[in-house]
């Protein structure tokens, strides 16, 4: 009779947990799954008005995917795309890794939290925003930086419209924007560490730093691995909004990826077959990508599933 009665409340409890889970579940199916038809798209000769059902099929079917390999930018964009993406994941991790250790370093609480402030606040402000801020300081004309060198009659540097500046100024921006946002998880795990693995640090004569080296950082590893994984499945997107709104043609060599090329392609020259067959290449290259790495984070027990 116990064991009845516990099948129930178990199976009660179950169907709880479920109807919370709808609403996500609906979300993702609405969003995320059903607008997966439109992969349809990349093998058909799309036509707004015949839809996608009607559209005849593409001959071959892989002719947008060779049109997309064959053009003569394919090479300049998969490179910046990479570079950038990679670039911007590198200092992205390092900041906003060694921001955390700084912050759990920190004892004095007030100034704990008002850095802590000072860091989080950018992750909410717009690209528009930052660009607003970027043009003021860095503008070759008006930016506050050229105005101080051309009052000390030191030579401009051109930030904005130098390919080599520019790409620094990307990830400058990435950095200034997101590490201290990307700092909280790094911060969670590194609160979760067992403060006796410290205090028998200290005993056996470690410094700080040493502490950080061989306590610190072996116990958030599987957090930084897990990170990791998560942020190579995005490495073919390098950032549209940041990148369209800062760039001109005067960088397109240097910053022109794969997402502002598929934005001209596919909504200002409406080539929406061409655009989704590139944007589904990126979707399989970043699938790939997530699936090695996590097997090979199976080798330390570490992987995301």
């Amino acid at each position: 009779m116990k064991d009845l009665v516990e099948r129930k409340r178990i199976k009660s409890h179950q169907i709880q947990l479920l109807l919370l889970a709808v609403p996500g579940i609906l979300f993702f199916a609405v969003f995320s799954y059903f607008p997966m038809y439109g992969i349809l798209i990349a093998f058909k000769n799309f036509q707004i008005k015949k839809g996608i059902l009607k559209s005849p099929w593409a001959n071959p079917w892989y002719k947008y995917f060779k049109q997309f390999f064959e053009n003569p930018y394919c090479k300049q964009l998969l490179t910046n795309t990479v570079v950038i993406s990679v670039g911007k994941i590198v200092f992205n991790m390092f900041f906003s890794l060694s921001l955390a250790i700084v912050l759990s370093e920190l004892k004095v609480k007030w100034l704990k939290k008002s850095v802590q402030t000072i860091t989080y606040l950018p992750h909410f402000l717009s690209w528009v925003i930052v660009y607003g801020i970027i043009y003021a300081l860095f503008s070759e004309s008006s930016g506050l930086i050229n105005v101080a060198l051309r009052s000390a009659g030191k030579p401009t540097i051109p930030f904005l419209t130098s390919d080599g500046s520019f790409r620094m100024l990307l990830y400058f921006s990435d950095v200034w924007k997101e590490a201290g946002w990307g700092a909280i998880i790094y911060l969670a795990a590194i609160a979760g560490i067992d403060p006796g693995l410290y205090e028998a640090a200290a005993v056996d004569g470690a410094s700080r730093w040493q502490r950080i080296w061989r306590v610190t950082l072996p116990s958030i590893r599987p957090t930084i691995i897990v990170m990791l994984i998560l942020k190579l499945g995005t490495v073919m997107n390098a950032g549209f909004d940041q990148i369209y709104i800062l760039y001109n043609s005067q960088v397109y060599a240097s910053s022109d990826i794969i997402d502002t090329w598929v934005y001209r392609i596919g909504l200002e020259q409406l080539n929406y077959s061409l655009a989704t067959a590139v944007g589904l290449f990126k979707s399989v290259i970043s699938t790939i990508l997530v699936l090695s790495v996590n097997k090979i984070a199976r080798k330390w027990e570490e992987s995301l599933w």
